[in-house]
């Protein structure tokens, strides 16, 4: 008799009961683009690493490149002096890097740092001097400039990028450049505009959408916007 795939099980013992009556802070619904059953996507897109841990993932060798915004006045939080302080084999620390930026920091125009950290190759977007805050048009700039990288060598790959929301030093601002962040959606469709079709992990925080739910992919499918539309 066929076993009825619906009632199988995801843990063992009284695992699946205790663990639907957790009212856990950090909550997420995912929804599958489609079925597997239905064809691999073969089209460019960019995954979203949803409840994963990006310093365990660049730690555990599963990344060639990281791609994170840099400044040049203090990334000692950042996620670059993190990795190059777990890394037994870097060479960089925070003093070393922002150093590093202070030599390309410039006025007008974003750049593209190259991180050497032996495992990890770390992609750094520089904002210029005269811009507070990384901005949307910042970050369009800094993606294609990091496609053509890849593109133009490809042992960068497979890379993964941080979303840039939830930022202190290196703050994304919106589009028309107020303090207000840009929706989760609109960075990933700069990325996606711009070639990037690696894996994108959203800031720990986000990790709290219980309420809302989020796809594991980038484009979002078409019933999104039909709803939207007002369609079902």
């Amino acid at each position: 008799m066929a076993t009825d795939l619906r009632q199988a099980k995801i843990y063992d013992g009284d695992g699946d009961t205790l663990m639907a009556d957790q009212q856990l802070q950090q909550r997420l619904i995912l929804i599958p683009d489609d079925s597997p059953s239905k064809g691999a996507n073969k089209s460019p897109h960019i995954r979203i690493m949803w409840g994963q841990h990006l310093l365990e993932d660049l730690l555990a060798g599963r990344y060639r490149s990281l791609v994170c915004a840099v400044n040049a006045d203090d990334n000692s939080h950042g996620i670059i002096s993190q990795l190059a302080h777990l890394l037994p084999t870097s060479q960089w620390d925070a003093k070393s890097i922002t150093d590093y930026c202070r030599l390309f920091a410039h006025r007008e125009s974003l750049s593209v740092l190259k991180f050497d950290m032996d495992t990890v190759e770390v992609l750094g977007l520089l904002r210029p001097t005269t811009h507070p805050n990384l901005t949307m048009a910042d970050l369009r700039y800094g993606f294609k400039f990091v496609t053509e990288m890849i593109a133009r060598k490809p042992q960068r790959q497979p890379v993964a990028s941080v979303s840039f929301l939830g930022a202190h030093a290196n703050r994304l601002v919106d589009i028309d450049n107020q303090p207000n962040e840009p929706s989760f959606e609109t960075v990933l469709r700069v990325m996606h505009e711009s070639g990037f079709s690696g894996d994108v992990y959203p800031a720990p925080w986000m990790w709290e959408a219980g309420s809302t739910a989020v796809f594991t992919h980038y484009p979002f499918p078409n019933s999104l916007e039909s709803m939207r539309q007002g369609g079902f």
